[in-house]
């Protein structure tokens, strides 16, 4: 999937802008399926939310308080979507 495909959410506040009239807490995209990596110091490392995914498999845990954006998946407007409902 190529960049295009994402869309880059700055953090502000420890918040992102996940839909037009709604803030998250960074922390909730450690668990959303839309997150895809975080921009921790000029790099990119993928979510924690990708540890079931067979193909990205990612198992880094993730320092929050650096965070500075999120590529996000989401391009159909549906905001946050936990992992635990497809895992569950």
């Amino acid at each position: 999937m190529g960049d295009d495909r994402y869309r880059a959410l700055p953090v502000t506040q420890g918040r992102v802008q996940c839909l037009p009239d709604k803030k998250e807490p960074v922390d909730h995209c450690r668990f959303c399926i839309h997150a895809r990596e975080f921009l921790i110091q000029g790099k990119y490392v993928k979510s924690p939310s990708l540890a079931y995914c067979l193909q990205c498999r990612a198992t880094d845990e993730v320092n929050l308080t650096l965070v500075e954006a999120v590529k996000c998946a989401d391009r159909q407007c549906e905001g946050f979507h936990s992992i635990a409902n497809i895992i569950g």
